[in-house]
This record gives structure tokens, sequence and C-alpha cells, in this order.
């Protein structure tokens, strides 16, 4: 019965520190099965985001074979930002060197592997993209009936509360409007997991304190690995005046495939802004009248201390 919970996934990742986290989570957890990962550019380009999630893997060790194919390295039609190293560290890991996995990524791009995954395993898979949407935007214009058979489940976006990158932009959206439009407008079932939801999900010393203490021997590895994460984090928080604590953006959006009640969501038709200076990669909702059509759902409350012990909890499993 246990088994006919398992929910499988195909993340989509640009491996930062918060990337990270996400994936020692969904390797944790009992109730996702992770059928691949695909990498984009985003908090470090492809190439190392590729490396990063393969030496992730290795230290949390799935039990089960887990492919990785590279993908985009650039927007679809614009310069790619440059890397948020102040957040990320140089090597997207807060500068910690794990040891290298010894494995390759697949010989097969990232939107071809999407494409194939969604139609093997249509109406039974959940993408999950925590990074630009780029690799999904190409994999819809390569075969736009994907959308009608996998759901979609997206760290990015700001409703009614500001962005992080300009005051109404998200960093995911504003790092590719383009392919996030394409995104929006493809018909996908869309779960938006927005700032809205994710700054609430603050991991604080307490937090910490009760990760760290629950480590067994066993897992020494991870334990340094995680201390390390969350110090480099509280103390670039700080530097930024934002406080001492990690936001657990992307734990967040894979927390929510697993456990929906999580969060409270509203269904909206969101707009994605391409052209302005200003507004390019904002997540627009028209509240001037009700919504006669919607295109996600997304999520405008969390019970963030909820969730936050669950996510220790999942980690220490």
């Amino acid at each position: 019965m246990e088994q006919e919970q398992v929910k499988h996934i195909l993340l989509d990742v640009d491996t930062g520190v918060d990337d990270a986290l996400a994936i020692i989570y969904a390797v944790k957890s009992s109730k996702l099965h992770i059928e691949g990962i695909t990498t984009v550019f985003g908090n470090v380009g492809v190439k190392q985001a590729t490396d990063n999630t393969l030496r992730v893997l290795e230290l949390a060790q799935p039990g089960y074979e887990i492919p990785v194919a590279m993908g985009a390295d650039a927007p679809l039609f614009r310069p790619r930002r440059e890397n948020v190293t102040a957040i990320h560290g140089a090597n997207g890991l807060a500068g910690y060197e794990l040891p290298a996995s010894g494995r390759l990524p697949v010989d097969e791009r990232a939107s071809d592997f999407i494409v194939r995954k969604v139609r093997e395993q249509a109406h039974d898979i959940t993408l999950v993209c925590t990074g630009r949407l780029t690799n999904l935007a190409v994999a819809l214009a390569k075969d736009p009936s994907i959308a009608q058979k996998a759901k979609l489940v997206l760290m990015g976006g700001a409703i009614k509360v500001p962005g992080n990158v300009t005051p109404v932009s998200e960093a995911n959206i504003h790092g590719d409007p383009e392919a996030a439009h394409r995104v929006f407008e493809s018909g996908i079932p869309i779960t938006m997991v927005g700032l809205n939801v994710t700054e609430k999900a603050k991991f604080s010393e307490a937090h910490y304190h009760t990760l760290m203490n629950g480590f067994s021997d066993q897992q020494a590895a991870l334990k340094s690995f995680m201390h390390h994460i969350f110090t480099f984090s509280f103390e670039a928080s700080e530097r930024l005046n934002e406080g001492k604590y990690r936001l657990m953006h992307d734990p967040l959006a894979l927390a929510v495939v697993e456990d929906p009640s999580l969060v409270e969501m509203e269904d909206y038709y969101v707009y994605i802004e391409t052209k302005g200076q200003l507004s390019s990669g904002a997540t627009l909702v028209d509240f001037r009248r009700p919504q006669s059509r919607t295109n996600a759902s997304v999520c405008m409350h969390v019970r963030e201390e909820a969730f936050l012990q669950h996510y220790i909890r999942r980690v220490l499993s």
C-alpha cells in the first residue's frame, strides 16, 4: 500500500546551496522516487551545476540509479547573468569540496531526457524545477503534448510580495523570462512555489542545532557538509543584513510535492512579463476582476514550522 503513495519526480536543478539541500531531501524521502535529474545554468554554469549534482548524489547515497542529464547553459534569447557567489560561493556549494562521484552525466540532452521520461511515464510523473525553466521550455517546443502528460511544481515567482532580483521579479523567472512565459502558456498543470512562501521558510540556528544533534555517527559526511552549508548561509545572510537564517526556497518545492497540506494555494492566471527593463520576469496576476481562467495553483501561505521540522526529520531518516 505504501508503494502506491510514492510519487515519481523528475528534478531540474541549477545546483547551488538550496538545490543541494533539496536533492538531499528528495533522496531521503521514502515518498519520492527520483526518475532523473536535469541541470541548467543559474546559480552556477551548467557544467558546474552538473558536477555539483553528481557529487551531492554521491553524498546522499540514494540506493538506486539516478541518471543526470546536462542542459542549457544560457537563456533562450538573452545573455546569462553573473553567478551569485555571495549566496552560493564560487563553486555553488559554499566552497565545500565534496568528493568527485566517479559518474558521468548521460549522453542525452536535458530537453530530450525530459521528453522521453514524460512519454515513458505519462500521467505518473511530476516535474520539479528549482532553477530557470529553459530546459522545460525547449522540451515543450520539441513535444508540446508532454504538457498534458505531466504536472509541474516550480520554485519561482512572486505574487503580492517583492522580487529578489528586481522590485517585482524573482531570480528563476527573471533568469529566463521567455522560457517561463512559454511554460506558463503551455497548459501544463502548474504549482507555483514562490517567494510568497519560501521567504517565510527560515531555517534558523535553532533548527540547525536540532539537525546537527540528530545525525548518527554513520552520517558524518552528510553532517559535515550541512554544517558548512548552513554556517556559510547564516554568515552570508547576516552580511546582507537579512538576519541569521537560511531561506529554504528549493526544499520547500520538494516538500510541497510530497505533502501539499504544508501550504495553502489559490488558483490564478499568471502572466510572465518579458519586455520591461524593470518589470522583466515579473509574475503578474490581474486582481481587478475574478479569475475567469487559471493556469497555476499559487502557494500563498505556508505552515513554516511544520515544514522545517518535516525537512529535518527527512534528512535524519
